[in-house]
């Protein structure tokens, strides 16, 4: 569906090394969805949304198309190519189009979209895949928020958890945490130090130094009593309250084997109220099962695809196999728990015929509640460096995509965020009358 169309052709942008942005008189925007500059088509453009960022993609030389639809190479002003960062729940459908040079650094990891320029406003591609306006980043006060954090951590001062979200909140920009020390919506609850995947994308951990993570994990495991009172503060606060275990700052939580039980219990001990979620590489069912047992009423399991050997190759996954990864959604099936995935979506490789088939098949063995279509922080080009020959490809659209999964699950959600159990209990109320 065309929400908004530009009245004049969208031009490609470029920046200066002094950081201006240009948008060029004649060259037009072109995407890639699998490494192959295209025109973006009427139904993938958008008005850049509120509260995205614009990125300069240092040693990268912009591509535009001529009006004859030919790829075209600026290398005026001395030209670097420009991306976009997508604002919170919404899910990219094209990379930016540019040659990389020689001497180019490796990108950090965030999710690079195509951007131009028309009507005086710049224009992207992608969909908002969730109303939830949880992260929303002009709903935060950033001149508030010390205040609200410093409040906070003086009633648990020696909580190891708080101390970790002060420095995600404050430090790393982390909405997830500052929404804690606000008092809304999901709170998240870092636990682990250790993790048994080496992801290529880890925002917590880059061993070998090709380019710098972004965060550091929690310092040590803490004590279920602590994860309790965290948990419980919040959800005693917030109507239709979320606790999830496993963010981006840390490790695996499954590696915690009986914390993360005893944590839950220590939690439904104390309240019936707000819903326990795990985030999760869905590495150790055991550790699943027992924690499904002990009370947890959700789970999210991060896949960047449902294909075995796409998928270790960016999870590099150690001690445990893709095959584990399906065991734990039926464990969870099982259990009669809310079930989505953390699906990290990358243009030509996610739409293709090979991974819709896959995701198809894997929907319906764990009998798929939601798909969270989240934007794969990558560097475009290390990832498609890394995946198994013939897994890029041309590919069909991401929109395309969500239309024909969607065709085939009419009961399949789409979102961003992790939905409460009165959220997701009224989704499920209206599927059983289908």
């Amino acid at each position: 569906m065309v929400l908004a169309q530009p009245r004049e052709p969208v031009r490609m942008v470029y920046a200066r090394a002094d950081g201006s942005i240009l948008d060029h008189p004649e060259l037009l925007l072109a995407g890639t969805g699998g490494g192959v500059p295209r025109r973006v088509r009427a139904d993938e453009l958008i008005p850049l949304p509120r509260g995205s960022d614009l990125f300069l993609l240092p040693g990268r030389r912009p591509i535009g198309l001529d009006d004859a639809g030919n790829a075209v190479e600026w290398e005026g002003d001395e030209a670097v190519a420009v991306a976009a960062f997508l604002a919170p729940a919404w899910t990219m459908f094209l990379h930016p189009a540019y040659r990389t040079l020689a001497s180019a650094p490796p990108l950090p990891l965030f999710a690079y979209a195509a951007v131009g320029f028309a009507d005086g406003k710049f224009w992207t591609t992608g969909v908002r895949v969730d109303a939830d306006t949880r992260q929303d980043p002009w709903r935060f006060d950033a001149e508030r928020l010390p205040q609200q954090v410093a409040r906070r951590l003086a009633q648990s001062p020696d909580n190891l958890v708080v101390q970790q979200l002060e420095r995600c909140a404050l430090q790393y920009g982390c909405r997830a945490a500052q929404n804690f020390f606000i008092g809304r919506h999901e709170a998240p609850i870092p636990t682990s130090v250790a993790c048994n995947s080496k992801c290529i994308g880890c925002i917590s951990l880059q061993p070998d130094g090709e380019f710098r993570a972004s965060h550091d994990r929690i310092r040590r495991a803490p004590r279920p009593e602590e994860i309790a009172d965290m948990a419980v503060s919040h959800i005693e606060k917030v109507p239709g309250a979320v606790v999830s275990f496993g963010q981006g700052c840390e490790g695996e939580p499954l590696l915690g084997r009986d914390l993360l039980p005893e944590a839950i219990r220590h939690i439904r001990a104390r309240t019936s109220h707000g819903s326990i979620n795990a985030n999760t590489n869905g590495s150790l069912p055991a550790v699943v099962d027992a924690m499904c047992r002990a009370g947890l009423d959700s789970i999210r399991v991060s896949m960047n695809s449902a294909r075995d050997d796409v998928y270790t190759a960016y999870y590099r996954p150690k001690k445990y196999t893709f095959d584990d990864v399906r065991e734990t959604l039926r464990v969870v099936r099982r259990h009669d728990r809310y079930r989505s995935i953390n699906y990290l979506v990358f243009p030509g490789v996610t739409d293709t015929e090979p991974e819709l088939e896959a995701i198809s098949s894997f929907i319906e063995d764990a009998d798929l509640d939601l798909i969270q279509m989240r934007n794969l922080n990558i560097d475009p080009e290390l990832y498609r460096d890394r995946l198994p020959a013939g897994t890029v490809r041309e590919g069909f659209g991401i929109g395309e995509f969500m239309q024909r999964l969607k065709a085939r699950f009419p009961h399949l959600q789409y979102g961003y965020f992790n939905p409460s159990k009165e959220t997701y209990s009224s989704w499920r109320a209206k599927r059983s009358l289908c």
